[in-house]
């Protein structure tokens, strides 16, 4: 049974009456993993209504803002994959998912990611094999293991596994969102925080850029965008290398989404200025030039 795990009926009503009372507002997933209490059981009474038709409300997802993070989850269960994708891309991560250990493997080492939510029991490969296979490869990338095991022995295989962090099902989204925000500080000790490309400034942690003297206003996904290019500078970016990075794997690179959102960033950073910095490689991509 779809409810089967939601010991108090309290909680259907509770998520019942979050939208009852609050008709045409817009609301994050995780706000609604609050209101519920945590991440399993928001996912089994949004299971419950979607498939009973007891609502009539839909999922906005995040689209226009962005951040630069990006994230693997390997997860088989479908319907966790979905709530954890929408969940973070809530938060601003672009995500990819697998649906199992040899598809997590490859995408983790042919696409760049800053952190691997990866789960124990997946098939064609477990979680702990990928994971020993990745760091036997060199790759140091952060992950964060889920698991419906919360015995110690299996914390302590995970972890000596190369395993940077470990958290046991069921789990409120808020720790997720938590240990997600500690892993990649973690990750990202190394990595400078002030960007500088000719009199371009990027502070990576407060978001502020500015160019000389003027203070630049970015969106969330220009900002991202601002970040990409300033970290690859003098680099030729392809439109499909900025889109996997900046969306998804998957992401349509059909349309022309990728040039709008440059025009809009050179507009903001070159306009104005005698010096153009962005700048289009004909036939290839972009490149962020300080030469």
């Amino acid at each position: 049974m779809l409810l089967s795990g939601i010991q108090r009926p309290r909680t259907l009503r509770r998520f019942k009456r979050l939208w009852t009372k609050n008709l045409r507002k817009v609301f994050s997933f995780t706000d609604i993993c609050r209101t519920v209490i945590n991440f399993d059981l928001t996912l089994k009474c949004f299971n419950y209504f979607l498939t009973t038709r007891q609502s009539s409300f839909r999922y906005i997802g995040w689209m226009e803002e962005g951040a630069a993070m990006k994230i693997l989850v390997v997860e088989d269960e479908k319907k966790v994959a979905k709530f954890l994708q929408q969940g973070l891309e809530e938060e601003r991560y672009a995500v990819d998912v697998a649906r199992d250990g040899e598809q997590g493997k490859s995408l983790a080492l042919t696409e760049n990611y800053d952190l691997i939510i990866l789960d124990v029991l997946l098939p064609k490969k477990d979680g702990i094999t990928m994971l020993k296979e990745l760091r036997v490869q060199k790759l140091n990338t952060p992950v964060l293991m889920l698991t419906a095991k919360s015995a110690t022995e299996d914390k302590v295989e995970g972890l000596d596994s190369g395993a940077d962090d470990y958290l046991a099902k069921p789990f409120a989204f808020a720790e997720l969102l938590a240990r997600v925000r500690s892993l990649l500080r973690r990750g990202a000790v190394e990595k400078s925080t002030l960007l500088k490309v000719a009199d371009l400034h990027l502070d990576t942690v407060t978001h502020k850029a500015k160019r000389g003297d003027r203070i630049i206003e970015l969106t969330g996904k220009e900002y991202a965008l601002l970040e990409y290019f300033m970290r690859n500078v003098n680099r030729v970016l392809t439109r499909t290398i900025i889109s996997e990075h900046i969306w998804n794997y998957n992401f349509d690179t059909g349309t022309n989404v990728v040039d709008v959102y440059i025009n809009h960033l050179r507009s903001k950073i070159d306009d104005g200025f005698e010096r153009k910095l962005l700048q289009t490689v004909r036939g290839v991509g972009y490149a962020l030039k300080d030469e």
